[in-house]
């Protein structure tokens, strides 16, 4: 007697997550020279380079890039022709009149609407859980590796929204030149995100680091708070809370031609408003980015560290 298997039932089946790469950014403490297309690998490698490849081995299945339009001649030729022979690569554009019903951008406005709005901008583009970073931040394999194994495993329809964040010690993300932007964290006993607030001007001390701002007294910090580097897992349900909390912050704040609606606005109203919950995911990856031009130096050596012992080979996409 032959038996023929069965196969069970189908389930609903989590898609493979796409990765998201904010790349829109005016790199003005830079020099006005694009982080974004900067060689830092031996072989002429950018840091997104990176990205990608550890995206894939974790089980990425594509990227979307927010450009600014007037980018796009040089974004293709330094970035997509490399990267197209390897996975599927579609770019979006960041456009300051992109904006909610009933709002228009006033003529004094010039910067970008921030890191929220870009992700904002690729709700016509992504429909299946996806992972969140900066263009010029190396987040290591192991990043990458955890992150594409929460996105994987996601039911379809689970509510709150299951969100989640990469976390860095605050220590090991400063610079040496300069203040940085970073989102600073409350995790609760669970391992879920309490709140999330942007500090915009962190620099490095003697004993640890302080957030100074205009307004108010330099706020002192230890460097062992856990920070947001930008590493972010979604569900397309992101698109329509971002779109609310984007009309908000609007609404607030449209007159100012520098206000910005950060990624971490959006996810701190998400979750006080108990539409999201947020995982955070550790990692003992080695993080490091550039901020100052004075930040390349170190950046080329640590890569060029990560291939001498055989992590990358090089070139990477050989």
């Amino acid at each position: 007697q032959s038996l023929t298997a069965r196969s069970p039932p189908m389930a609903s089946l989590t898609p493979p997550p796409a990765l998201l790469v904010l790349a829109a950014g005016m790199s003005s403490r830079y020099g006005g020279k694009s982080k974004q297309t900067d060689g830092m690998g031996p072989a002429g490698e950018t840091l997104l380079d990176y990205s990608v490849f550890d995206a894939l081995a974790a089980g990425f299945s594509r990227v979307v890039f927010i450009i600014r339009r007037e980018g796009e001649p040089e974004f293709r030729d330094r970035v997509v022709r490399r990267l197209e022979p390897h996975l599927p690569v579609d770019l979006v554009f960041q456009d300051l009149n992109d904006l909610p019903a009933g709002f228009s951008t006033p003529e004094t406005r010039q910067k970008p609407w921030g890191t929220g709005h870009a992700v904002w901008a690729a709700r016509h583009a992504i429909h299946e859980p996806f992972c969140v970073i900066n263009a010029d931040d190396y987040y290591g394999t192991a990043s990458f590796a955890a992150m594409g194994a929460f996105l994987r495993s996601l039911p379809s329809d689970q509510q709150p929204a299951p969100w989640s964040m990469v976390g860095f010690p605050l220590r090991n993300t400063l610079s040496e030149h300069g203040r940085v932007a970073r989102g600073l964290c409350s995790v609760n006993p669970s391992g879920l995100l309490s709140s999330v607030e942007e500090l915009t001007d962190i620099y490095r001390t003697p004993s640890g680091a302080e957030n100074r701002t205009p307004d108010s007294p330099p706020r002192p910090l230890t460097g062992d708070e856990t920070v947001s580097m930008n590493m972010w897992g979604f569900t397309p349900s992101i698109f329509d809370t971002f779109g609310t909390e984007f009309s908000r912050f609007l609404a607030a704040s449209i007159s100012s031609p520098s206000a910005e609606f950060y990624i971490p606005l959006g996810v701190d109203a998400a979750i006080r408003s108990n539409a999201a919950t947020c995982r955070v995911l550790p990692t003992d990856s080695q993080w490091f980015g550039v901020t100052w031009p004075d930040d390349r130096p170190r950046v080329v050596a640590a890569i060029k560290a990560l291939v001498d012992s055989g992590h990358y080979r090089s070139p990477l996409w050989s």
